[in-house]
């Protein structure tokens, strides 16, 4: 721990700086006007990687956005770690809500403000910085290969079929991921599920266009009243999801597993109060981390239609949309679930309008054992540096690429956040602590460390 203590120390700033190089490009997968933004990205990556002491690093095209690729072989017999991290961000809307600029990063408290602070171009930095430290100290234990994608906040759309293109080059004994996050800066935890997703926009239309509503209103159906009807259908009064075969093949945890994931700190109050609510919600019968670990969610993520400009306008819109989603868990397909949710939604609307639901995006969920050595591995890395034994515990979250990885690739991977959960990821003034991205930096060669001698 000197060594790398001591070259974090001489190179910190200048860590900080080459993240924030990256944090200012805008690169907002989901906006297409942004696309230039992408490759700017994957140049800046490419740069990084040399500079750090990859053999070789290329920008690769896709049918999408690029995907940068590095990697370091001293040893074709040694262990190889391929590392996925992703170069996209969220967009920043409402920017009203942040207190500075989200692409201009600023430390503020101990933290980094700025879209991507987080998620994930400060996570994935810290593998930057930890490879560069490993080389530079002739401490490297084993191969190492960088992927790193342009459109992981869209789904990764693309990527599958890239790694099917390079699964030679991509050969790895396991992929280390950090884009999860940690129960709190003195908890450390490692992911070991995350949730499947799917993700549909809904358009209503009534009308042929946009009506006066003194004239026709409560003569002809309001696409938008129609729509927020059909949604409340959607889930009922205990939380239960109420499309027809839904939970048919929803994998029930047990109650001796739900008792270990039970012991994972967690306080009710303290979680209400970080979000401000009073009261929280969910399926009747499980915990609010059961509710966010376990078992499936339906959310609204946008609605709109009509008018919402300054002022009044009486106006009985034509069309009103929606952006949905549903978290899911081991065993459900999502592409049967995006059917199923399609069929539904548009059998319960009136013939007083026509619904249309297209499916956006989604993945299969992701269960990675803790008895294997990267597992291992990870957790004797964590325990060194925050002096704990982290928490295994199920993520809410998606990242629907992971198990692709395992179909296509045959690899698993092991999920090594460093993210809070007052890191406000895809929200406003997002952050990223200090002490977080450096201990990232301290944690990860000791996983280098321990998975080679563990390979052995």
């Amino acid at each position: 721990m000197t060594n790398i203590n001591q070259y974090i120390e001489t190179n910190k700033e200048r860590f900080l700086e080459e993240l924030f190089g990256l944090i200012r490009i805008p690169s907002i997968s989901s906006i297409k006007s942004h696309k230039p933004d992408m490759y700017k990205a994957a140049g800046y990556w490419k740069n990084i990687l040399l500079s750090a002491g990859a053999d070789k690093a290329e920008v690769y095209e896709t049918k999408g956005n690029p995907v940068t690729y590095g990697e370091k072989i001293i040893d074709p017999a040694l262990p190889t770690v391929l590392v996925y991290a992703h170069m996209d961000v969220m967009p920043v809307d409402p920017i009203e809500k942040w207190t500075s600029d989200p692409f201009e990063p600023e430390i503020r408290d101990g933290k980094i403000w700025a879209r991507g602070a987080d998620d994930d171009k400060g996570q994935s930095m810290m593998h930057a910085k930890a490879f560069e430290l490993m080389v530079k100290t002739n401490t490297l234990p084993c191969n190492v290969k960088f992927m790193i994608e342009g459109e992981e906040e869209v789904g990764s759309p693309n990527l599958p079929a890239w790694c099917e293109e390079h699964k030679d080059m991509l050969k790895a004994d396991v992929i280390l991921v950090s884009d999860t996050s940690m129960i709190a800066p003195d908890i450390p935890s490692i992911t070991t599920g995350l949730r499947g997703l799917a993700y549909w926009q809904v358009e209503v239309t009534g009308p042929n266009r946009d009506l006066h509503s003194g004239l026709f209103g409560g003569a002809v159906a309001n696409p938008i009243n129609v729509l927020s009807s059909m949604i409340t259908k959607i889930v009922d009064e205990n939380g239960r999801i109420t499309i027809p075969g839904f939970y048919d093949d929803v994998f029930e945890v047990s109650a001796e597993e739900r008792a270990l994931l039970a012991k994972a700190p967690f306080s009710v109050e303290d979680y209400k109060k970080a979000i401000d609510v009073e009261e929280l919600a969910g399926e009747k019968g499980y915990s609010p981390s059961e509710h966010t670990g376990i078992r499936p969610s339906f959310d609204v993520c946008g609605i709109w239609g009509g008018y919402t400009g300054e002022g009044a306008k009486t106006v009985l819109p034509s069309k009103a949309f929606a952006k949905i989603s549903s978290r899911l868990v081991p065993n459900q397909d999502h592409e049967k679930i995006a059917v199923l949710f399609k069929e539904h939604f548009e059998s319960i609307a009136p013939k007083t309008v026509k619904v249309e639901v297209t499916s956006l995006h989604g993945g299969p969920g992701y269960v990675c054992p803790i008895d294997i050595p990267a597992y291992l591995a990870a957790e004797k890395a964590y325990t060194d540096v925050y002096r704990k034994r982290p928490v295994p515990v199920r993520s809410g979250g998606s990242i629907p690429i992971i198990s692709a990885f395992e179909r296509i690739l045959g690899i698993k991977s092991v999920l090594m956040g460093f993210g809070l959960e007052s890191d406000a990821i895809h929200s406003p003034n997002e952050n990223y602590p200090l002490e977080q991205f450096y201990n990232g930096i301290r944690t990860i060669p000791l996983f280098y460390k321990y998975f080679a001698e563990m390979s052995k």
